[in-house]
Order: structure tokens, then C-alpha cells, then sequence
């Protein structure tokens, strides 16, 4: 029993169900997820995410893409106001825990006392531990902030029957800096088909991103929080950005009934200055650095004389690529990755080898051709799922220069990066050309097959100074 004095800690609930009790467990867990998301972190930081609350094997890499925006801002963001749905005990308006800290296996996280003092005369606030005892879509979080933040206090506000307004009106009160974060914890669509899910969460990350506030709780379990902060949000100038978006059928669920997940960035947007300077300055230097080390790494493959690629912190992040050569105006190799599942600078490095020696359609570079290539690095984004009714509404959904393409059918799959726009400018030639290149007859259509989309940050050698 707690005594009069004795700090009340709300105890980890979920531990050992939707992630590991065991903290070394728990945290090689996070750890690799963190590790093995291909979102890139970028400036500005974000001012609030919305991730997924499922047990990590289902949505736990969707998560993980919110919280990989989080990798540089230990110290620097202190505070986390964290908003989730009640899954079994109903509130009206937004509820307290009752508690001074929270627990995981990871350690605890003290309460936030002075921003609870802040909300105490708001009629929409309220207190109810039973609404947080069991609940599991805060819970599920903490240990994603306790690995990237470190020492952070929590303000925990279990979700019921609320309006947008009284949620935006909580989120005002505690808007703060850059040293306060927000997390709205929600999943999308539930037990639907895989191909109907897919259709269904594009359609809401649609209206998530216009930040519309009229989501209802079909569409997001969170529905009432995320209404709440699309509405501050507004208010605030920010903007949104989808980091991934996928389901239970995508990571480990069976997909005849399956659940969605997408992890969401709104920030304010980037100051005309950094878009002019410093932005712009760092793109240029990972450029002119990823394609120092694709050049390296061919040049030690053929035994020649190469300048030491510089090294940067980058590159030992996860990230994926393609590497295209040229000779002469013409294709000389193109090899990739469209996952990152490896550090970025050994993924240019590896594929870099990989387009001048194993690309089928050519013969291996000869040491007499180095100085005749140029070296292309295409710096790929997470591929999302791209869900078509039909072949025309395939068309219609693709973006003509900015998409790059991926098809899958069984053990078939292919893809067109954006840069083969150039020759195909029509979205249908660009099409049937990717399910040549799959195997497939150009007219060829079938429900079974799936499309993923992705954008590149493109470095040429002739393009970089």
C-alpha cells in the first residue's frame, strides 16, 4: 500500500503483452525498430506525432518511423503531453491519471505536476486512475521516448467523450516550445479486409493531412484527440506529413481482417532562411559525400587509386539507395535497395559495387572505363502502399516526376525509379513498361497485385558541385 508521503506510480499494465517485460528485452526491441526505420529525421523538429498503439510486432515499425524524427532532440525536448483513446473504462472529457510518475520496464517518467496544475480549472479535465490502470495506448509509447529522450516529464491524458475544441483547448494551455512535444496515440481502421484497409486509411491520411477534424472513430480509434490537435494545429500554422503508412497484414497479422497504422509529423514549416542556407547547404554535402563514397568503393573494387570518401553521422544511419552509372550519355548499371536495412553509408557503398559489376545487363566495368562514368545516388523515402481500385485509378493517383514506383505479384517485383519519367512521361506507358519489366504482359491487370510508392533526393556528380 502507498503511504501518505510515498510518490503513487502508476505500474506498467501491458508489459509482457504488447511488448517485452524484460527491460535488456524491451530495449534491444526498441532499439532495432528505431534502427531499422528508413524515415529520415529533418529539420524542423516536430512539434506533435501521431503513432500507432498496437503490441510492437504488429505496429511497432510504424511506430517507430514517428519516433526516428525524435533522434536528435535528447535535452531538447523535456516535456511530452501524450494523448490516447480509453479502450475499457469510459471518461467524459479528458482524464488525469491520479499518479506522480508512470512506469516501464525501462524505469519510470515523473507526471508533469506544474502542467496538471495549469489544467485543474478546466471543466473538460478531469481525474479517473481506473481510466488509466489497464490502458494501453499511452503505455505502449514510453519506452519509444524513454530510449530517444531520456529524462523527460509526462503529462498522460487518457481520451473519452470530448469535443475538438476541449481537446485543443487542453493543448493550448500546454503548447509551450520546442522543450514540448505532443503524441496523439491512435490506429486507424479496424478488422477490415487487407485490400479494403488499404483504401479506407488513404482516405483518412487524405484528411489528416488537409487537417481535417471531422475524423470519426471508424476511421481512427483516436479519432477525438486526433480531431483535437489537427484543430490546434491549424491554429498553430503547422503542417502534415505521413512517414508511413501500413497495416497488421503488412507486418505480422493475418489479412483477412487486419488493422491500420500510420505515423504522422506536423511541424511548423521551414523558414524561408534554412530553405535558402543551411538546408540547402547540408543536401549539397550529403550529395557531394554519398557520391564520394560510390566512387570509392568502385574504385578499391578494380584495385585503382581513390580519394578517402569523407565520413559523416549520416552515414551510419539506416537508409536505402540506387546507385545508376553512366557512360557516354547511356545507362552503364543501376542497382538498389528499396529498404533500409543497413547503414546508409554502407548500402551506397555495397550497391555502388553491385551497378558496375552485377547489373545483368552489362558487362563488368573494366579499370579503363572509370574515368569515362558518371555516378548517380538516388536517396530513397519509406515506400508507402499505394491501394488502385483499377488500373485508371492507378493512373490517376500517380504523381508524373515525383513518384517512383513498385510493383509486386507473388514472387514478382519491380520498380521504376522517378527518374524514369524522363522516357516515360505518361502515367499508362509508365505502367505497362513496369510489368514488362516485372515479366508480366503490359495489358495484364489483376486485384492481386500490390503497388508501393516512394520519392528520391537525386545527386549527380554532373549536377554537384
Amino acid at each position: 500500500m502507498t503511504s501518505m508521503n510515498e510518490p503513487a506510480t502508476r505500474p506498467a499494465a501491458v508489459a509482457g503483452m504488447f511488448y517485452p517485460a524484460s527491460a535488456s528485452e524491451l530495449t534491444r526491441q526498441v532499439d532495432d525498430l528505431l534502427a531499422a526505420s528508413a524515415a529520415r529525421e529533418r529539420a524542423p523538429a516536430p512539434k506533435a506525432l501521431i503513432a500507432p498503439h498496437a503490441g510492437y510486432v504488429y505496429s511497432g515499425p510504424i511506430a517507430a518511423s514517428a519516433y526516428a524524427q525524435l533522434r536528435s532532440q535528447r535535452g531538447r525536448i523535456r516535456r511530452v503531453v501524450l494523448l490516447g483513446p480509453v479502450h475499457r473504462v469510459p471518461v467524459r472529457g479528458l482524464a488525469l491519471p491520479g499518479t506522480d510518475r508512470f512506469a516501464t520496464p525501462l524505469g519510470t517518467v515523473e507526471v508533469d505536476a506544474q502542467a496538471v496544475a495549469a489544467l485543474r480549472d478546466l471543466p473538460q479535465v478531469v481525474e479517473s486512475p481506473p481510466a488509466h490502470a489497464a490502458e494501453h495506448s499511452l503505455e505502449v509509447h514510453l519506452p519509444f521516448l524513454q530510449r530517444l529522450l531520456g529524462e523527460f516529464s509526462l503529462v498522460p491524458l487518457a481520451v473519452g467523450d470530448a469535443t475538438a475544441e476541449e481537446v485543443a483547448a487542453v493543448l493550448g494551455r500546454l503548447w509551450g516550445g520546442e522543450e514540448t512535444l505532443i503524441v496523439v496515440s491512435s490506429d486507424l481502421s479496424h478488422y477490415l479486409p487487407y485490400d479494403t484497409a488499404r483504401h479506407v486509411d488513404q482516405d483518412t491520411v487524405e484528411h489528416l493531412l488537409s487537417l481535417d477534424v471531422e475524423l470519426d472513430h471508424e476511421r481512427a480509434c483516436g479519432a477525438t484527440p486526433i480531431n483535437g490537435l489537427l484543430l490546434a494545429a491549424r491554429r498553430q500554422g503547422l503542417q502534415a506529413e505521413l512517414l508511413d503508412l501500413r497495416n497488421s497484414g503488412d507486418t505480422a497479422g493475418d489479412r483477412r481482417r487486419v488493422v491500420g497504422y500510420a505515423a504522422i509529423a506536423l511541424r511548423p514549416p521551414a523558414p524561408a532562411e534554412a530553405l535558402a542556407g543551411a538546408g540547402v547547404d547540408e543536401a549539397a554535402d550529403r550529395g557531394r559525400v554519398l557520391l564520394a563514397h560510390a566512387r570509392s568503393a568502385i574504385a578499391e573494387a578494380l584495385r585503382l587509386a581513390a580519394h578517402p570518401a569523407p565520413e559523416r553521422a549520416f552515414l551510419q544511419r539506416p537508409g536505402a539507395t540506387f546507385v545508376t552509372l553512366r557512360s557516354c550519355g547511356g545507362l552503364r548499371g543501376c542497382i538498389g535497395s528499396l529498404q533500409a536495412r543497413r547503414p546508409l553509408g554502407a548500402d551506397v557503398r555495397a550497391n555502388a559495387v553491385a551497378a558496375a559489376f552485377d547489373d545483368p545487363r552489362f558487362a563488368p566495368l573494366r579499370a579503363s572505363e572509370y574515368g569515362e562514368i558518371d555516378v548517380e545516388v538516388s536517396l530513397l523515402s519509406a515506400a508507402l502502399p499505394l491501394p488502385a481500385a483499377s488500373e485508371y485509378d492507378l493512373h490517376t493517383q500517380l504523381r508524373a516526376g515525383v513518384d517512383g514506383l513498385i510493383l509486386e505479384l507473388g514472387g514478382r517485383h519491380s520498380t521504376f525509379l522517378p527518374q524514369v519519367w524522363e522516357m516515360l512521361p505518361g502515367a499508362r506507358e509508365f505502367v505497362d513498361e513496369l510489368k514488362r519489366k516485372a515479366g508480366l504482359p503490359r495489358d495484364f491487370w489483376s486485384d492481386e497485385l500490390r503497388f508501393s510508392r516512394y520519392t528520391v533526393e537525386k545527386f549527380a556528380e554532373n549536377q554537384i558541385a
